[in-house]
């Protein structure tokens, strides 16, 4: 039976990767990674030789079937992102559609479990996480304004994936939305050289950014709790 492993790489530092990831990236026939350059580096800090195949958001249905061809010769793949678990915000989760409705029980999918912003911010939020709504990117136009009302009247902690070019506004807007005693952990560039963490409401993290400019770079996790 052929083999797909779900790999999750680092988010920011190298070191965070385990054992066993290492060890299944040495031994299948091939990786499938988001950006074959961003891969590369992970794998020639360990000294990993295994082929890389691109596979991302805008893979078509010819890398599909080049994909499943290799699984029906019985190669073994690990999926790779550019940072984090693979299928978390990421076109991952559609490829092992595919697989499944094309092959079924021919192939074995395979959880390497290993860093995730999502599970390392709430980790450090201090917030309750015994249930949590995670909506990843919000959509930048359309029903974007829906969604921040919803955010301010959940009574759930909800964790939101948010870019630097877009922060302020997600923060102003949920001021906009009544969110004014909303408690906020802000972490922007996880595990990086620049990691930073923000406490606070809405207004005293959008005032802490905006202080300094270099603390709007990055990527950043945003973990909301009415429950504090």
């Amino acid at each position: 039976m052929s083999k797909l492993y779900i790999v999750a790489t680092p988010i920011g530092n190298l070191e965070d990767i385990t054992l066993r990831a290492l060890r299944i990236l040495r031994e299948v026939d091939f990786i499938l990674c988001e950006d074959t350059r961003v891969t590369k580096k992970l794998l020639s800090k360990y000294e990993i030789t295994t082929q890389t195949i691109s596979y991302h958001q805008h893979s078509g249905e010819v890398k599909t079937n080049k994909i499943i061809e290799l699984l029906k010769k019985e190669k073994s793949l690990a999926l790779v992102t550019d940072a984090g678990t693979p299928g978390i915000s990421d076109p991952g989760n559609k490829l092992i559609t595919d697989l499944i409705k094309e092959i079924g029980g021919g192939v074995e999918v395979i959880p390497i479990p290993g860093p995730s912003a999502l599970s390392a911010s709430l980790s450090i939020s201090g917030f309750p996480t015994d249930q949590f709504l995670f909506l990843g990117f919000l959509p930048h136009k359309k029903g974007r304004q829906t969604m921040i009302n919803e955010i301010a009247r959940s009574k759930q902690t909800v964790i939101v994936y948010e870019s630097c070019h877009r922060i302020e506004k997600f923060l102003e807007q949920l001021l906009g939305a009544g969110g004014q005693n909303l408690k906020l952990t802000v972490c922007r560039e996880l595990t990086k050289m620049f990691e930073s963490i923000y406490r606070g409401s809405p207004t005293q993290v959008l005032q802490e950014l905006q202080f300094n400019k270099k603390n709007l770079k990055g990527e950043f996790v945003v973990v909301i709790s009415h429950n504090a």
